[in-house]
């Protein structure tokens, strides 16, 4: 296959991966795309029916179909996409010609803090949907099969946004962007179809900062939901050692 770079932002839900989008959008140079295998997911395959997503009626749906969209858009320029693992795997992985083709990074966030937000908006959420042990086996099988895709941190961005990005841009190829960090685009057209989902990062101008309050109060806050709904613990549980595994690959 030929054609321009690939760039596919691996994420999981409300781990700031739209934020990131969003970055990257702003650079100016990559055509970008939001999260298009969430077509194959809910819409071909109706795995489920996800809430607050209004279908475009001339969105490809499809795993192939999406695939050779994405291939068509780099065959003009460079592309940015980001998904979610559980999306496509494992299929994707038998699909090795654009497995190959892809430059992948991943991006995780503690569960601790994404689980009650994903319950918020979406309170029959399934294990599959909490996406960090799709993503952490996505990961181990591509380096498996010799590569060795980037791990970001949310908490770390949030930090250390310019740094962190940068550092990433580097080890991917893209050219330093520091106006990508001040948001002045007008919101993506494409968001319209999620939007329930992305209403603070609309209105935001660029990363806020992690605060230490904040930090500090998502265990009580995530224990304090998990009384009232129970589930929630199994599916930390379920869920924190896969996002530790990812973390230690950002960290080390």
């Amino acid at each position: 296959m030929s054609g321009h770079p690939i760039i596919a932002l691996w994420s999981h839900p409300r781990s700031m991966s739209t934020a990131m989008e969003r970055i990257m959008r702003e650079r100016g140079d990559l055509d970008c795309l939001h999260e298009p295998f969430m077509y194959d997911y809910y819409v071909h395959r109706q795995v489920r029916t996800m809430p607050h997503f209004e279908v475009q009626a001339d969105h490809p749906t499809s795993y192939g179909a999406i695939r050779d969209m994405i291939l068509e858009r780099a065959e003009r320029a460079p592309v940015f996409f980001k998904d979610m693992s559980y999306y496509v795997y494992p299929q994707i992985l038998k699909d090795r010609a654009f497995a190959e083709r892809l430059t992948d990074v991943f991006l995780v966030r503690d569960p601790v803090a994404s689980i009650p937000s994903y319950f918020r908006l979406d309170p029959g959420l399934t294990l599959e949907e909490v996406g960090l042990e799709a993503q952490a086996r996505h990961f181990d099988a591509l380096v498996a099969a010799g590569k060795s895709p980037p791990v970001i941190v949310a908490e770390d961005v949030r930090a250390d946004a310019e740094g962190v990005i940068g550092a990433l841009w580097a080890r991917i190829g893209l050219a330093p962007c520091p106006a990508a960090f001040d948001w002045q685009r007008e919101t993506p057209k494409d968001w319209a179809q999620v939007g329930g989902w992305h209403g603070e990062v609309s209105r935001s101008s660029g990363i806020r900062p992690l605060d230490a309050d904040e930090l500090a109060k998502r265990e009580s806050d995530f224990d304090a939901l998990a009384r009232q709904e129970p589930r929630l613990r199994d599916l930390l549980d379920h869920h924190r050692p896969f996002y530790r595994h990812l973390a230690a690959q950002a960290r080390s």
